[in-house]
């Protein structure tokens, strides 16, 4: 199949890492996103939740930093208005009320929990991996991504290149409510990029320089507007 939409595209499988035998390939990962703020007190176990988190198989969390708490007195260093924004997708989506809370965790992309503890978290991956999944097949090369036909769902996708730090961070705090504390933090995403819909159909999508080396690559297949994830590839 993929061969086919890449002949299509005019595109050469050369130009692509190896592919992984079928038998060799792991289930699609569940992604926890966790949002958080440097300048939120009852965020300063976020890391260790990550840290948890990612020793589980198949789980992949990471970390997005909001800005909406900078007003407290100290401006996250690793916030962007993307990541706020892509909350409040998540909270339109959800049906959550009362406005951005931190820290707060979101499944799958379908389910959440707010004030967020391992515990909780854990139990959402165990219903995330019962849901059913039918994932498109995805070939991904430093400058682009290939998603191959499946199910795009009512309204269509979006795929979303997700890029992110594996180094853990120490970012020591000097205002606000954590001043004197040196929080850590883990896969802390660093870009955040729409590459575009998708509808079903075979399509190729290219992939923007990462602003800084050491990053890694995730593309996620996602529901349109902040719907469940359909398709994930790490890079």
């Amino acid at each position: 199949m993929l061969k086919a939409a890449f002949a299509a595209l005019g595109l050469s499988l050369a130009a692509f890492a190896p592919v992984v035998p079928t038998a060799a390939l792991a289930k699609t990962p569940v992604v926890v996103e966790l949002f958080t703020s440097q300048g939120c007190s009852s965020c300063v176990d976020v890391g260790d939740m990550v840290e948890d988190l990612g020793k589980k198989p198949n789980v992949l969390p990471l970390t997005f930093s909001v800005d909406y708490w900078d007003y407290l007195g100290w401006a996250d260093t690793f916030a962007k208005p993307e990541f706020a924004e892509r909350q409040r997708e998540y909270l339109k989506r959800l049906a959550v009320r009362g406005g951005g809370v931190t820290p707060q965790a979101v499944v799958d992309g379908r389910l959440q929990v707010a004030a967020a503890k391992t515990e909780q978290v854990e139990d959402l991956v165990k219903q995330a991996r019962k849901a059913p999944h039918d994932p498109p097949d995805m070939e991904l090369s430093a400058s682009r991504v290939v998603i191959g036909s499946g199910r795009a769902g009512r309204g269509g996708a979006d795929v979303w290149l997700v890029r992110y730090d594996p180094k853990e961070q120490s970012v020591p705090v000097k205002r606000g409510d954590n001043k004197g504390r040196t929080l850590v933090e883990r896969n802390v995403v660093r870009e955040l990029t729409r590459l575009g819909g998708w509808t079903g159909r075979s399509k190729a999508y290219r992939l923007p320089k990462a602003e800084s080396e050491g990053l890694k690559t995730v593309i996620i297949v996602q529901g349109a507007h902040g719907g469940r994830i359909l398709a994930v590839k790490v890079g």
